[in-house]
C-alpha cells in the first residue's frame, strides 16, 4: 500500500510519483555502501572522540548524511529551478575554483582546496555537474535560437574551466572534463571530421601531459612497470582482492587500510575486495552500471535536447569517474587520484556528488504532467504545461 497517493499534488508527492526509483533505490544502496565502507576502511579505533580515526569517521558518516539528504533534496526540483541552481553553483564555484590559483591550499603538489575555518574545500568538484549543465543549456539553445553562439560559448567557458584546473594542476578532473564535454557535442550531432580531430587532441594532450607533468609520467611509468619498489600502492591494492577472494576476510579484518595511506580515498575499492569479497565488488560494480545504463535509456527515449545532454553529460562523468577509480585500483590503468563515487572518502566529494545525482534525477523525472521550459534564459522564460 503506497504510502503517497497518486493524486498527491504536494512537492513530495509529485516527486515520489515522478522520479526513477530504480535509480533512487541504486544510489541510496550505494550512499548505505559508503557508510559500511567508511567504518571498513578505518583502522581500528576504541571509538573515542580523541582518536582522530574515529573523527574521520565521524565525519565521513556526516557526509554521506548530507549528501544523500541534498541529493534527494535537488531531485525535487522542476526543470527551471535546475537550471537556476546550476547558474548558480556555477558562477559561485567558477570564480572559488580560479581563487585557488591565487589562495589554494597546495596539497600532493596540487592547489585545489581553499582553506576555511574547520574544514576546507575543493570548488572544482561543485564546478563539474553545474558545467555540465551549463554546456547543455548553451547548446539546446543555439537550436532553439537561430543565430545564437551556443557552441561558441560552450566552447569558451569548458576552455576556461580546462585552463584554471591545468594551472591547479589538476590533470584527471580536466581529462574528466573534456571526456564529457566530448560526448555532449557528440550527442549533439558534431561532424564526424570533428569527432576523429577531438580523438587525436585527446591522445596528443595525455602525450604531452605525460611529457611535461612529472607526476603523470611517473605514473604511467609504475603502471608499465608494476614490478618495481616504488609501484608499492598499486600492488599492495592487487594483493588486497586476492587475500580478499570470493566472500572476503570479514569486516575490520582486513590489512590493506594499515598499508596504503589512500585506503580511504583512492583505493577504497581494494578494502572492499579485502574484507568483503569478490561478491560484494562485483555488485558494487552492478549498482553503477544499472545507474548509468538504465539513465542512457532514459536520454535515449527524450524529446527535449536539453534534458538529453545535460543528463548524458552527468552519466558521463559519474560513470567515467567510477570506471577510472576502479580501474586503477585493479592496475588496469594508472592510478589517477580519482575518488569513487559515494564510496571513497571526502567531504567535497561525497557532498559534490550528491549535488551531481540530484540533478540527474531531477532532469529525468517523469514530466507528463509537469511544467516544461520553452524558452528564456535558464528557464526565466515562457513556461506551458506539457498535454
Amino acid at each position: 500500500m503506497p504510502v503517497l497517493s497518486r493524486a498527491d499534488d504536494s512537492v513530495v508527492g509529485r516527486w515520489w510519483w515522478s522520479v526513477d526509483r530504480v535509480m533512487l533505490t541504486a544510489l541510496l544502496l550505494l550512499v548505505g555502501l559508503g557508510y559500511v565502507l567508511a567504518l571498513a576502511a578505518t583502522p581500528a579505533t576504541n571509538l573515542s572522540l580523541n582518536d582522530p580515526n574515529t573523527i574521520v569517521m565521524i565525519r565521513q558518516i556526516v557526509y554521506l548524511l548530507t549528501a544523500g539528504i541534498l541529493m534527494v533534496g535537488v531531485s525535487m526540483l522542476d526543470l527551471h529551478y535546475v537550471k537556476l541552481a546550476a547558474l548558480a553553483t556555477g558562477v559561485v564555484f567558477l570564480v572559488l575554483t580560479g581563487f585557488t590559483l591565487v589562495h589554494g591550499v597546495v596539497v600532493d603538489g596540487g592547489r585545489r582546496w581553499i582553506a576555511l575555518p574547520g574544514f576546507t574545500i575543493q570548488p572544482s568538484e561543485f564546478l563539474k555537474p553545474a558545467l555540465i549543465i551549463a554546456t547543455a543549456w548553451l547548446l539546446a539553445e543555439r537550436r532553439r535560437t537561430p543565430g545564437f553562439p551556443g557552441m561558441f560559448a560552450a566552447i569558451g567557458l569548458n576552455s576556461l574551466v580546462v585552463l584554471i584546473l591545468l594551472r591547479q594542476p589538476d590533470v584527471g578532473s580536466t581529462a574528466l572534463v573534456l571526456a564529457t564535454f566530448f560526448v555532449q557535442l557528440f550527442l549533439d550531432g558534431l561532424n564526424t571530421f570533428f569527432v576523429g580531430l577531438g580523438v587525436a587532441g585527446f591522445g596528443a594532450a595525455g602525450f604531452a601531459a605525460f611529457e611535461l607533468i612529472a607526476h603523470v609520467h611517473k605514473r604511467v611509468m609504475l603502471f608499465l612497470h608494476p614490478t618495481k619498489d616504488k609501484a608499492y600502492q598499486a600492488l599492495t591494492a592487487l594483493s588486497a582482492f586476492a587475500n580478499g577472494g570470493l566472500w572476503g576476510r570479514g569486516p575490520g579484518e582486513g590489512q590493506v587500510k594499515h598499508y596504503l595511506p589512500d585506503a580511504r580515498a583512492d583505493f577504497v575499492f581494494a578494502v572492499a575486495g579485502e574484507e568483503f569479497g569478490m561478491f560484494l565488488c562485483l555488485g558494487i560494480i552492478a549498482l553503477y552500471a544499472v545507474i548509468v545504463l538504465r539513465g542512457f535509456m532514459r536520454v535515449l527515449r527524450e524529446t527535449d535536447s536539453f534534458v538529453a545532454l545535460a543528463s548524458a553529460g552527468l552519466l558521463t562523468s559519474f560513470g567515467l569517474q567510477a570506471f577510472i577509480n576502479m580501474a586503477s585500483s585493479l592496475s588496469m590503468i594508472p592510478t589517477k587520484g580519482m575518488t569513487l563515487p559515494f564510496l571513497s572518502y571526502g567531504g567535497s566529494a561525497v557532498l559534490a556528488t550528491g549535488l551531481h545525482m540530484g540533478f540527474l534525477l531531477a532532469l529525468t523525472r517523469r514530466r507528463t504532467h509537469a511544467e516544461r521550459v520553452t524558452d528564456g534564459l535558464f528557464g526565466l522564460g515562457m513556461q506551458d504545461r506539457a498535454v
